[in-house]
């Protein structure tokens, strides 16, 4: 027989009452770790129990033997081995913190498991190679290189604030793993600034974030008297300033949410302005046009703004140069070519030439004297002299 000290009593009590972890359990784990180390000196062959007073610490390793004169009985008896003192008091403090580590981690996943999806803070604590981990109190949270921002230096002491993603029960225990990187972060951070959000007056109907360089979030409200992105703007642009400032002056695109998927697509990619869009239903694509000066804008730096747009409505984007009005000129262009090649001694590409110079018609080309046209089509005087007398005599005639 061997007591457990004072002490051993006060911490099942401590760890009870302090860290809620019931003394049954504790006292379990001991006795297992107890029954190995007591086969170990009383011999694995025997049927061995281990024996706890839950109250006073006692201690027995009992078996069951078998009874020589009656065949078949056993009589259990206590065969707790000598100096099993020092063995049992180290392994019962073993047993204890490895059961203590264990009941831990099932309380952070108790506690968390239902919190996916919400916003934490904590202080950056360690690295673990490119790994973030985080101190949120009572327990650590991971930020995996996958979920940082490219664009964001963490040091040891930094106060963050991030997204829990998950919360896992894996191989190595409980794993609270949060982001800064997800759509969802920013999605989160506007329905804890913005009443109208949190109460469901406008409702965020669309993100899309390439994070760290710039977001587009879409909201709409059925109340007419709402504006959405007002809302969502704050007075003097407050909300979002606090939102932008969170996450380190990444742009942030407030957009009104429309089913009319051309409305839609106008709002995305504003503020570029568009000239005219073809949807392709089939092919879910749509094709952009946009004047010159508005296209570096229409797709954004590196191809953001397109890309975003693309994700925001789910359309496939395709921006282009307006080529309208170009093709209008040309086409004026080349029938007036083809006035002046029909009614006066020039072939199409030398009439072409006369155009291109401001003669557009023969009323201009009136104006026009012999060495201009040597000039312009680079012909000798006589075929020039031709030309001035048959532009004229079409004056005479008109």
């Amino acid at each position: 027989m061997f007591y457990m000290n004072a002490e051993f009593i006060a911490m099942l009590d401590y760890l009870e009452r302090e860290r809620g972890i019931k003394r049954e359990i504790l006292l379990e784990a001991v006795s297992n770790a107890l029954l190995s180390a007591s086969k170990k000196s009383v011999g694995a062959s025997r049927d061995l129990r281990i024996d706890i007073n839950r109250k006073t610490g006692e201690i027995r390793a009992l078996a069951n033997l078998v009874v020589v004169d009656h065949v078949g009985d056993t009589v259990e008896v206590e065969v707790t081995p000598k100096n099993f003192g020092r063995i049992a008091a180290q392994t019962a403090k073993q047993a204890m913190m490895q059961r203590i580590r264990q009941a831990e981690k099932e309380m952070i996943y108790e506690e968390f498991k239902d919190r996916a999806g919400e916003i934490v803070s904590g202080t950056v604590r360690r690295f673990d190679r490119s790994d973030v981990i985080l101190d949120l109190g009572k327990f650590e949270a991971v930020m995996p290189q996958r979920e940082r921002v490219a664009v964001e230096d963490y040091n040891v002491g930094d106060r963050l604030r991030a997204y829990v993603v998950a919360v896992e029960n894996g191989a190595r225990g409980p794993e609270i793993i949060v982001s800064r990187s997800h759509p969802n972060f920013v999605r989160r951070l506007f329905e804890l600034e913005v009443s109208e959000i949190a109460d469901g007056t406008v409702e965020i109907r669309g993100i899309a974030r390439e994070a760290g360089y710039r977001t587009k979030i879409a909201v709409w409200s059925a109340n007419q008297k709402v504006d959405p992105v007002g809302a969502c703007v704050g007075m003097r642009g407050s909300r979002v300033k606090n939102i932008v400032r969170e996450l380190n002056n990444e742009k942030v695109d407030i957009i009104r949410w429309s089913s009319d998927p051309k409305e839609y697509v106008l709002e995305a990619l504003k503020p570029a302005k568009v000239k005219n869009l073809v949807f392709d239903t089939e092919k879910k694509n749509v094709q952009i046009s946009v004047d010159e000066d508005q296209l570096s804008l229409a797709i954004g730096k590196k191809g953001q703004n397109a890309r975003l747009t693309s994700r925001l409505t789910g359309w496939e984007i395709n921006i282009g140069k307006d080529t309208s009005a170009t093709n209008v000129v040309e086409q004026k262009v080349a029938q007036a070519a083809q006035t002046l090649a029909g009614a006066l001694p020039v072939t199409e590409g030398q009439a072409l030439s006369l155009v291109k110079s401001g003669f557009t018609n023969l009323e201009g080309l009136r104006d026009a004297d012999v060495q201009d046209l040597v000039d312009i089509l680079t012909v000798d005087e006589i075929k020039a002299r031709e030309i001035y007398d048959a532009v004229h005599r079409q004056e005479v005639v008109h």
